[in-house]
């Protein structure tokens, strides 16, 4: 476990005192070579030191869980806002509707306001193009291409007990195939798998390298490969797919309740969705103000999955225990 302190005083969670200067403390589930970028950028705009963990989805919604009552940490970044809403139930996060919120579409962000989506990332294929040279194949284009005895140990991709990209997939193929064919499918795909990772994220280097063929991750982690120059393709399945709204939330009983405001106003402003399509930090804005010019994050030429994010929250933990019992066991 990584603790991040983007100011580079402090190693540990400081609860604050009268000399200390204004601070906050953040789990986050966007990739720490990302966050630590946001939260510098974030400490540069406001003086606020911020001190971080990182962790998968399901990690840190379950410590999000356990903490409740006494929270350790004021705010979330980022994550699939199914996350967020799965943690609903338990009221986990603090209703707050941020400054920028109304130049951002309603079905991108909570209408109670527990959390609000900063990007868009739809899942895609990630493909090892010396492995498709290899095997005399053309990259994937639909959901079924994975089924081909061709990848048999040589797909990786997240596993739905810890990861939030896992159950997008799941989400995805219950919209493309109805329920019942989506796990009768995902028994097909297991018999191909190499090895199921603990991150969304965690196959993609694999796959760059040659280790394995391909896998299903969202684009921010797919295009961060392709932008270092490996030799992978990127596509999408033609059959649909679902997408991720990566959000943002204040955690209930936040011991730095103004600073967590001011970090969600930030998250949620043109100056935030700016910096980091400057960046390459690969969300579509959610901000109707703002735009990206990469091909593949244009949206209009995926075959985009409407999914609601609520009935994400209330499906995650039924389709995760129904992949561990029906696909993995």
């Amino acid at each position: 476990m990584k603790l991040f302190s983007v100011a580079a005083v402090s190693l540990c969670f400081v609860a604050g005192s009268a000399l200390a200067a204004e601070q906050l403390n953040a789990y986050s589930i966007m990739p720490e070579k990302y966050a630590s970028k946001v939260f510098a950028e974030f400490t540069k705009d406001t003086g606020i030191k911020v001190n971080f963990l990182r962790f998968s989805s399901g990690e840190a919604l379950a410590r999000l869980t356990a903490e409740k009552g006494n929270p350790q940490v004021d705010v979330m970044l980022g994550g699939p806002a199914d996350t967020y809403a799965a943690g609903e139930k338990d009221q986990i996060f603090e209703a707050y509707k941020p400054k920028g919120a109304d130049a951002i579409p309603a079905n991108l962000r909570d209408p109670k306001n527990h959390w609000t989506g900063i990007g868009i990332i739809p899942l895609c294929f990630l493909t090892n193009t010396k492995f498709l040279e290899k095997n005399h194949m053309k990259a994937p284009i639909s959901w079924d291409d994975l089924l081909d005895p061709k990848y048999k140990n040589n797909l990786q991709m997240a596993d739905a007990r810890t990861s939030g990209t896992a159950t997008e997939r799941i989400y995805s193929l219950v919209k493309v195939k109805g329920e019942d064919q989506a796990f009768d499918y995902q028994k097909k795909l297991n018999k191909n798998i190499q090895m199921y990772t603990k991150s969304g994220a965690g196959g993609a280097m694999p796959i760059a390298t040659g280790q394995c063929g391909s896998g299903i991750f969202y684009i921010v982690d797919a295009l961060d490969i392709a932008q270092q120059g490996y030799p992978v393709v990127i596509t999408y399945p033609k059959d649909g797919v679902s997408y991720g709204i990566e959000a943002t939330g204040i955690v209930k009983g936040a011991k730095n309740m103004d600073a967590a405001k001011k970090f969600v106003d930030w998250a949620t402003s043109k100056k935030f969705a700016d910096f980091i399509v400057a960046n390459k930090i690969n969300y579509v804005p959610t901000r109707t103000d703002v735009k990206t010019s990469n091909p593949l994050l244009d949206l209009s030429k995926i075959n985009l999955k409407e999914v609601d994010t609520a009935w994400k929250g209330e499906k995650r933990k039924e389709y995760t225990n129904r992949w561990i019992n029906e696909v993995i066991k």
